[in-house]
């Protein structure tokens, strides 16, 4: 166990409380907080599994690459229970990419009709099925910053293919966020170790992926992704406060042996090299479905 004031493994979890449907009212440099009575506390963070995430800041709840089933092609949910419904109340939903595994039409059809969602230009197509009920769609890129209320979100750059698939006719810029309000949230996305990491200096929590899905995807190895290694040189750069490691342990191919090294072990070895590397940062190692607030 770390010493105090040096990094932190911190194991939490709570229920998470369901969001507010209807702060999605305020719209872009809109200054409307969220409703009263928001139960969910300003800072709280939920992992759901692989790079889904919700978190809670200035009374709006932002959703990050919603995949809530228990199926996504030909990966299958094998750690952790599907999401429960609540978990696709939104009031700002963010894509980083048009993988199938990050923009997911079937969960992105379960969001509110009213959210705010946001993601790569050249998506507009793909996402008719969802913007056809209403759902609003900014297309943004690298350098584009949003306002809604007082929360800012600022797109980065990620180091990743960003079509669809091979040969797709989708494609767009692959993204990072970094959401700022009473917290900065960086998400960078699926990326490969190539990043401006200038751009989120002071950080307070960073949502970083450290692993994949399967044997074909091993980060470090496979092109536009971070191993729990460089996940942690990329955390010793920035120096977050909180750091949470997400796209891992989730999915794993149908019909293929499971492997613990790729499914459970790159979240215990990130945060290894956090400790040797950024020794004041703390990182929280979530279960699905686990919240913590920060």
């Amino acid at each position: 166990m770390t010493p105090p004031h040096r990094a932190g493994w911190a194991r939490l979890g709570s229920d998470h409380a369901p969001a507010d449907p209807s702060a999605a009212e305020a719209l872009e440099n809109d200054t409307t907080q969220g409703r009263p009575g928001v139960r969910t506390s300003t800072g709280t963070l939920t992992w759901w599994g692989h790079s889904t995430m919700s978190c809670v800041d200035g009374g709006l709840t932002v959703l990050f690459d919603p995949v809530l089933t228990a199926r996504v092609g030909h990966l299958r949910r094998v750690r952790g229970p599907v999401p429960p419904a609540h978990a696709a109340e939104a009031d700002i939903v963010l894509i980083s990419h048009l993988h199938p595994d990050h923009t997911h039409l079937p969960s992105l059809r379960l969001i509110p009709a009213s959210a705010v969602l946001i993601a790569p230009a050249g998506s507009r197509r793909l996402l008719k099925p969802v913007t056809a009920r209403g759902t609003r769609l900014r297309e943004v890129e690298p350098g584009d910053v949003l306002t809604f209320g007082e929360l800012k979100i600022r797109i980065l750059a990620a180091d990743h293919d960003g079509r669809r698939h091979a040969g797709s006719r989708h494609r767009g810029p692959a993204l990072g966020f970094l959401v700022e309000g009473s917290r900065r949230w960086w998400y960078p996305g699926d990326t490969g170790p190539q990043l401006r990491l200038e751009q989120v200096a002071d950080v307070d929590v960073g949502l970083v992926p450290v692993g994949g899905w399967g044997p074909s995807i091993i980060p470090g190895h496979e092109q536009g992704h971070l191993d729990a290694e460089q996940a942690a040189e990329a955390v010793g750069r920035t120096q977050p406060h909180h750091v949470v490691p997400v796209h891992w342990g989730t999915w794993w191919p149908i019909g293929l042996p499971q492997r613990r090294d790729l499914i459970d072990l790159p979240p215990t070895a990130f945060a290894e090299h956090v400790a040797r590397l950024a020794p004041t940062t703390r990182v929280h190692l979530l279960r699905q479905g686990q919240s913590v607030t920060l």
